[in-house]
């Protein structure tokens, strides 16, 4: 059974982590693209307005701004909706950013599909690929509240750019504050060996539910938090592979190029084994309700469970 400690939308760890870090160095950089309380960094705007910038939508000014703030000593974070965040200003974060290794980190709120209403165009599906296949871009999918606010302080003393997706909508919060959070390091939530559940962001809720359900039905699922998606954690997928035989991948995201990538990079090289891959099937978005389309998307915990029994026929 999953101990729940309430629902926070991840949004928010975002902005509370930008206040705890401004609160302690003086060196912290804030700016925006008009979206500052959508993306809840309106509170380290008015607690430290002569250390935050909204540019307006203007998103390649944004990340170009942010790298001349990284060249001039501050460390800079910037945040909007993640298709804005990442897509709009690519070019800007190759070459501006990740060639000369600044110390920029970006924000991409309101990613997945749980943006829900407002539709494809706001629904960023692709982050993980385009910013996972940059040279020095670190990249990071916190799984609730808690763990985000982890994640921006430790991307605050990691060097070099890195990119932390992140969501709108009011989630589970299941760590704690004595988890444990290491930027390339994962954390099995769960034991177990017939089978390995590896999620990022919001499906790390939805894969320990899985795993309760599969537990019912005599099957022991290993669930792995694999937050950190680049530099990925080789050695606990390869233990795991190695231990359950056959692996099953969760993410609110394309299944091309993504997380489920990312794992069978690191399958293939080094200990295969029979895998399914749980992510948004080659297509957009839409506009709805977001539980609704997590639903129709097949990104619930049943869907999870079906790709194990799927897996392990493969075992």
């Amino acid at each position: 059974m999953i101990e729940v400690f309430g629902k926070k939308a991840t949004r928010f760890g975002f902005g509370e982590g930008l206040v705890e870090l401004g609160k302690e160095n003086p060196k912290i950089f804030v700016l925006g693209a008009d979206t500052a309380s959508s993306v809840a960094i309106n509170t380290f705007g008015d607690m430290f307005p002569d250390r935050f910038i909204d540019v307006g939508i203007a998103e390649t000014n944004l990340l170009g701004m942010a790298a001349g703030l990284a060249v001039a000593g501050f460390i800079p974070f910037v945040s909007t909706y993640g298709v804005f965040a990442s897509g709009r200003p690519w070019e800007q974060i190759r070459t501006t950013i990740c060639y000369s290794n600044l110390n920029v980190k970006i924000g991409g709120s309101h990613s997945g599909l749980m943006v829900g209403p407002d539709g494809a165009t706001h629904q960023a599906l692709e982050e993980i690929a385009i910013m996972r296949c940059l040279p020095k871009m670190k990249v990071i999918a916190p799984c609730d509240f808690i763990e985000t606010k982890k994640a921006v302080i430790a991307s605050a003393h990691a060097d070099g750019p890195v990119y932390i997706r992140y969501g709108r909508e009011n989630t589970p919060i299941f760590t704690k504050d004595n988890t444990p959070f290491e930027i390339g390091k994962a954390n099995v939530l769960k034991e177990g060996n017939d089978v390995a559940i590896m999620a990022c962001g919001t499906m790390v809720y939805e894969a320990l539910s899985a795993a309760d359900i599969l537990e019912k039905k005599g099957i022991k699922a290993r669930v792995v938090n694999i937050h950190t998606i680049k530099p990925i954690d080789e050695k606990a997928i390869i233990d795991a592979a190695q231990k359950c035989g056959a692996i099953v991948t969760a993410e609110e995201h394309q299944i091309y190029g993504g997380f489920g990538s990312a794992v069978a990079e690191v399958v293939v090289k080094n200990s295969p084994v029979p895998m399914e891959m749980i992510a948004v099937n080659d297509t957009f978005g839409e506009s709805g309700e977001a539980m609704e389309l997590i639903t129709k998307y097949g990104l619930k915990d049943i869907n999870i469970v079906d790709a194990v029994l799927k897996v392990l026929k493969r075992k």
